[in-house]
């Protein structure tokens, strides 16, 4: 799968399926209003104004303007649509179920664990969080090593987005990818940067094409964003990574439902938002009628003419919707009745647009393989960890299946980031694949589990070794055994043993 050497479309046309459900599910995550309109055509003058004739015509125009995000707004109205930012929330939980704690990297090495320590604390969590709530949107992510000298001394993993790799899969499993992004563009011209990774090698490449052409190929230090790669590639274009194998790791986030019968696509993943932007797109709307209750629900009062103060002679009259006494009235009245104020307040259907909206948020929170306590919804909070799984089942099965694509993921992505740290940077480290646990993401309430701890002392039951487990699991014997030894000196229990030291005969 060399570098392309001729003038071809760009992004290749059997990705554009995914690349357009990728869109759209960024679209809903960014919350953006205006890219929400761009996207079902429900800006202002949207459809050219025929918004009935375009819900009726078939095709993708018919399927956009049946969405209510495809309504537009009329001409010299305000906009008063609504988003409530669910799948920002969707995604961002998703990602604190896996990494709300850092994993736990377990190697038989002393001196690669040193390395590796230091290598995780360079903000490897901060990656691995934004890698999840990006694979949770696109449907994967993919993870590589990468090294600046000239920022720091050691590798770190970097997180690429789905929409920017064309990846080829050998029986579901990543055996090349290409990442690609834009470094420029000027009058029409589009320069961009290729970058291919097959086992053991990276190929570089700089293109001057169009928006929908890849273009020729031009020298790497034609373009200041390229012309480091310049510098480190050999005649054909490439750099060795120091890794014998692919230095890519593929996440994907469950597996893919729309594509499976597509061979080109199967293995792409899922995105936690596949098949809830109807719901999404409803849940916008109920909450916008919601809103729109409460603005004309807003207690005004109608008076005549006289109680207002008008424009001038010759100037009309004018009135704000805000103002609490705004309609006036030229009325004859009645011989034995004055002037009469009128209270118009319409009903605001609290309950029922409320109903509404968390049932759809239920929906959606459900179709996405969640429960509503992980979210803070759905009644009463537990008060132990016991409680809360049984509570956020769903939510748990739903980690359990991500964390099965994760786990063998990033041990392939540490091995490789050791691998190219070790090439660089040298040391002794050992480059190898590390065993991961994923820390329980629900925690004991810390007055519960004194309690608990109270409870088997004083039971005898549990000795103080065991206590101290249990209160910091995430202690090293080492971190333990000092802490017992402070126990017992602090309780008078640290005396020595009379028949351990000789003393008596």
């Amino acid at each position: 799968m060399p570098l392309p050497t001729r003038n071809v479309p760009w992004p290749p046309p059997y990705l554009k399926p995914a690349l357009d459900a990728m869109g759209t599910w960024d679209t809903w995550w960014s919350g953006d209003i205006e890219r929400l309109e761009s996207l079902y055509g429900g800006g202002a003058g949207g459809f050219g104004g025929d918004l009935k004739a375009a819900q009726f015509s078939g095709g993708m125009v018919g399927r956009l303007a049946r969405w209510w995000w495809g309504t537009p707004t009329a001409p010299g109205e305000r906009r008063t649509k609504v988003h409530v930012p669910i799948a920002g929330d969707l995604c961002a939980g998703s990602a604190d179920l896996l990494f709300s704690e850092p994993p736990k990297f377990t190697i038989g090495h002393e001196a690669t664990t040193k390395r590796l320590d230091e290598l995780t604390d360079d903000g490897m969590l901060a990656t691995l969080q934004t890698g999840a709530e990006i694979g949770s949107v696109l449907g994967s992510v993919y993870l590589r090593p990468v090294y600046d000298k000239t920022l720091a001394d050691r590798a770190w993993l970097d997180a690429v987005h789905a929409d920017r790799a064309i990846p080829q899969f050998t029986w579901g499993r990543l055996s090349a990818v290409t990442f690609w992004r834009v470094v420029h563009e000027e009058d029409g011209q589009v320069w961009r940067h290729l970058e291919l990774h097959e086992a053991g090698r990276i190929f570089h490449g700089l293109y001057q094409g169009t928006s929908g052409k890849l273009g020729r190929p031009v020298p790497l230090q034609d373009h200041p964003a390229t012309e480091g790669h310049a510098a480190v590639v050999n005649d054909e274009s490439f750099v060795e990574t120091g890794y014998k194998g692919l230095d890519v790791s593929h996440v994907p986030n469950q597996l893919s439902r729309r594509w499976r019968s597509n061979q080109a696509l199967r293995d792409f993943g899922r995105s936690d938002l596949d098949g809830v932007e109807p719901l999404m797109d409803q849940l916008d709307e109920a909450y916008s009628s919601w809103m729109r209750d409460i603005r004309l629900g807003k207690g005004r009062i109608v008076v005549p003419d006289s109680y207002l103060q008008s424009n001038g002679p010759g100037k009309g009259a004018s009135w704000n919707p805000d103002q609490e006494a705004f309609a006036g009235i030229n009325a004859l009245t009645r011989g034995d009745q004055g002037l009469q104020l009128t209270v118009a307040q319409f009903a605001i259907r609290v309950q029922e647009h409320k109903d509404t909206v968390e049932d759809l948020i239920n929906q959606i929170l459900r179709s996405a393989g969640y429960s509503n306590q992980t979210f803070g919804l759905g009644g009463d909070v537990a008060v132990t960890a016991t409680e809360v799984v049984s509570k956020e089942r769903r939510s748990m099965t739903t980690r359990g299946r991500k964390i099965l694509r994760w786990r063998p993921a990033l041990a392939h992505a540490i091995e490789a980031l050791l691998a190219v740290d070790q090439a660089v940077f040298g040391g002794s480290a050992v480059p190898q694949r590390p065993s991961i646990e994923f820390e329980d993401s629900v925690q004991e309430d810390p007055l519960q589990l004194a309690n608990t701890c109270d409870v088997l002392r004083r039971a005898q039951a549990a000795s103080t070794d065991t206590l101290v487990r249990m209160a910091h699991p995430e202690w090293d014997d080492t971190q333990v055994q000092a802490e017992v030894t402070r126990i017992h000196q602090e309780q008078g229990m640290a005396v020595p043993d009379p028949m351990q030291t000789g003393d008596i005969p």
